[in-house]
């Protein structure tokens, strides 16, 4: 019996460490980039975005926002969603930069859009002047609303835009070396036939 009193105490910690173990399995166990989407295969949203201000090309011309109307055009797009304050963010742009300066696939007319969420307009300016710009266009989501009609969980995700304006395929995270290789270009490819 005596045990049994000093033993109690600790019943509820047991349980306690037992439940977080289960949810930190859980939690570690999914792959993020796995998550559902249920506009696969629909028309992106109904959307027009502001540009960026003060955002040009080499050339000096002015780097327009997007709308809907953009990505219902005729050619394949790639929508990324990013914001300067998403470490992730920062950690995939150089493949963005990459996928933007591939020949090929500029010659087979992908189009690389930018939907700044939810960000301060200078700090989204001093992002892409200190890392470059790879969008052709950038769309400022400052209320964030666009990005929950895509369906957005979070900062960064990429939609692959088929021709006809229906997403194709959504990348939930940042892009690594490995998932543009396996993952993204097989469906930048297949979106492009």
């Amino acid at each position: 019996m005596n045990l049994t009193k000093r033993l109690l105490p600790a019943v509820p910690l047991v349980i306690f460490a037992a439940l977080a173990g289960l949810f930190w399995q859980r939690l570690g166990s999914g792959d993020a980039s796995n998550l559902p989407s249920a506009l696969i295969g629909k028309a992106v949203p109904d959307f027009t975005l502001p540009a960026l201000s003060g955002q040009t090309t080499q050339d000096g011309v002015a780097i327009p926002g997007f709308s809907k109307a953009d990505l219902t055009a005729g050619h394949v797009s790639l929508v990324n969603i990013f914001a300067s304050w998403c470490v992730p963010c920062r950690e995939e742009h150089a493949l963005l930069s990459q996928l933007a300066n591939d020949d090929a696939l500029k010659a087979q007319g992908l189009k690389l859009y930018g939907l700044a969420y939810k960000d301060k307009e200078a700090n989204t300016k001093a992002f892409l002047t200190a890392s470059g710009n790879p969008y052709q266009a950038i769309g400022v989501d400052g209320s964030g609303r666009t990005a929950i009609d895509f369906g957005v969980y979070g900062v960064p995700e990429t939609f692959l835009v088929n021709k006809d304006g229906t997403i194709a395929f959504k990348f939930v995270g940042p892009l690594s070396a490995e998932s543009l290789t396996t993952i993204l270009r097989p469906q930048i490819d297949k979106a492009l036939k």
